[in-house]
């Protein structure tokens, strides 16, 4: 893995009703078969792994996210009707329902729940 720093950092302002600044801080370039790490200040980490034919977003999100101290789940935008995966750390629950309430994202499904996810689908998972 070669990692591209781009100092300084590239900045740009994102956000529906409080505007804020982001940070494109570097550019990872992976390998197939390498996976970087990624840690907050409390302990939780979000892996990436790179395969040859994409990636792996993230760890399996009913047994290793959690364990890594990261709830996933599966939001809307109101507005846009765009969808995204947002990783929740453990005991930030109430700033995630702030910022979903700001920039008005719906939870469509808690991702880290086997029942509830198998559940949309009509548990027609196949377990072969």
């Amino acid at each position: 893995m070669k990692f591209a720093p781009k100092n300084p950092p590239r900045r740009f302002e994102v956000g529906h009703d409080v505007r804020f600044e982001l940070q494109d801080c570097g550019t990872a370039h992976m390998q197939p078969d390498e996976q970087i790490t990624f840690v907050t200040e409390s302990g939780s980490q979000y892996d990436v792994v790179r395969k040859d034919w994409g990636f792996y977003a993230t760890p399996s999100l009913n047994a290793r996210l959690p364990q890594c101290g990261l709830h996933g789940a599966l939001v809307v935008n109101q507005d846009s009707r765009r969808y995204y995966v947002l990783l929740v750390e453990k005991g930030k629950e109430t700033r995630f329902a702030a910022y979903c309430s700001r920039e008005r994202l719906q939870v469509v499904v808690w991702l880290d729940n086997a029942d509830t996810v198998e559940a949309m689908f009509g548990g027609s998972v196949d377990r072969q």
